[in-house]
C-alpha cells in the first residue's frame, strides 16, 4: 500500500495542484464540514461505513477493522479509477485527515491504474495548521465606516483599480448585520469559511497591503479565525464616510425587495438594543411600506454601535474618505493613490 510518490509538504501539494484535479477522500461528512477549497471529494467509505469500521477499531483492534474496509472498498474499486478518469487528467492529489491509510491506499489503486499521483503529507490537518502562521506577515488595511457606507462596494472597487482584497462578507455570504442573510446563499460551515480565507490569503503578493472590512469576530453564523481577527484589531484604517441619507438610500436598496416578514423578524432581533420603543416605530413603519424611516431608524443603533466600536480601534487612523457623490471607483483611486506607496502597487 505503500505509494511511490513521496508525499509533499501543504506548500508543494497547494502549489503542484494549481492545474492539477484533487480529490478528498475522506467520508462525505468530514468533506461538508471542511476542506482544502478545489478539492473533490472521492470517499473511501462512506459516512456509515467509517463509523462501523471505527466502532470495530475501537473494540477489536486495528486487523478486524483493516479486513472489514476491505469488504466495503473492493466492489468500489473500478468507480475509484473511473472518477479519476473523468478528470482527464493523467496526474492526481489526493490527501485524507493525517495522510495516512486512506489516501495511501487509493494512491495506490491510482498509480497502479497508470495515474501520476501527488499526496499531500500530513493531510487535511496540514492545510489547518496553516491557519496559525498565514495570517502574521499580512499587510491589512482596514476599511471601516458606518453601517450603509458601502464599504463592500469600495472593497469591490479597490480589487477593479488592481488593490489585494479580502472580501469577508463575500465568503460568508453574508453582510455582516442582523439583515445580513437577506438575499444570500446558505453559509458554509465555519471551518470551510476559515478555510477559503486560507486559499485566498495564499493567493496575495504579502509585499503589497491587503484591504479588509472591518467585520465582528462572527459573521453571521460563521466565526473568523482568532489570529486573523486579531490581525486585523492591530491593523491601522481607513474611515469611509458617507452622508445619513445617502447610506438610508443604500440600506433601502439592498433590503427594500425583501419579504417584510423577514425584515420584521431582523428589527426583532435587535429590539433589545434598539430599544422597545424604537422597535416599535420601525415595525410600524414598515407596515406602511416606509422604508426609508425603517433604516433612519435602526442607523440610530448602527451608529451607536459604530461610535463604541471606534474606541477600540488601533489609534493608527490612516484618514478619512469622504464620499457624497456615490462614486466608489473615484474614492478608490484616492485612497490608492493616498496611501499605497506606487511601487508596491506593481
Amino acid at each position: 500500500m505503500t505509494p511511490q510518490t513521496p508525499a509533499l509538504p501543504i506548500e508543494s501539494f497547494i502549489s503542484g495542484t494549481k492545474d492539477v484535479p484533487f480529490f478528498d477522500v475522506r467520508t462525505p461528512a468530514e468533506f461538508e464540514k471542511g476542506h482544502i477549497p478545489g478539492a473533490e471529494n472521492l470517499p473511501l467509505f462512506t459516512n456509515e461505513e467509517r463509523a462501523v469500521i471505527g466502532t470495530l477499531y475501537k473494540q477489536q483492534g486495528r486487523d478486524v477493522a483493516f479486513k472489514e474496509g476491505l469488504k466495503f472498498v473492493g466492489p468500489k474499486l473500478h468507480q475509484f479509477v473511473e472518477t479519476a478518469e473523468k478528470t482527464g487528467s493523467q496526474e492526481i492529489g489526493l490527501y485524507c485527515w493525517r495522510g495516512g491509510m486512506r489516501s495511501g491506499s487509493m494512491a495506490w489503486l491510482l498509480q497502479s491504474a497508470g495515474f501520476k499521483v501527488q499526496l499531500l503529507e500530513g493531510g487535511y490537518k496540514s492545510y489547518r495548521g496553516l491557519i496559525k502562521s498565514v495570517f502574521e506577515p499580512l499587510k491589512i488595511i482596514l476599511v471601516s465606516g458606518n453601517t450603509g457606507s458601502g464599504k463592500t462596494e469600495l472593497l469591490h472597487a479597490l480589487r477593479d483599480e488592481g488593490a489585494q482584497v479580502l472580501d469577508l462578507e463575500g465568503l460568508a455570504h453574508h453582510k455582516g448585520s442582523a439583515f445580513g442573510a437577506i438575499g444570500e446563499t446558505p453559509q458554509p460551515a465555519t471551518e470551510q469559511f476559515q478555510n477559503d480565507v486560507i486559499a485566498k490569503v495564499l493567493s496575495f503578493d504579502l509585499s503589497k497591503p491587503v484591504f479588509v472590512e472591518d467585520e465582528s469576530i462572527t459573521i453571521g453564523k460563521v466565526v473568523l479565525p482568532d489570529e486573523l481577527f486579531a490581525a486585523m484589531g492591530a491593523s491601522p484604517w481607513i474611515e469611509l464616510q458617507v452622508p445619513k441619507p445617502d447610506r438610508v438610500k443604500r440600506l433601502v436598496l439592498s433590503y427594500g425587495d425583501a419579504d417584510p416578514e423577514v425584515l420584521a423578524e431582523g428589527i426583532s432581533r435587535v429590539k433589545k438594543k434598539l430599544g422597545g420603543i424604537e422597535a416599535r416605530e420601525a415595525l410600524v413603519a414598515l407596515a406602511k411600506g416606509d422604508l426609508d424611516e425603517v433604516a433612519s431608524i435602526l442607523l440610530v443603533y448602527y451608529d451607536r454601535m459604530y461610535q463604541k466600536g471606534i474606541k477600540r480601534k488601533n489609534p493608527e487612523r490612516l484618514g478619512p474618505v469622504s464620499v457624497d457623490d456615490g462614486d466608489m471607483k473615484k474614492a478608490a483611486k484616492m485612497i490608492i493613490e493616498t496611501h499605497l506607496k506606487p511601487e508596491k502597487m506593481v
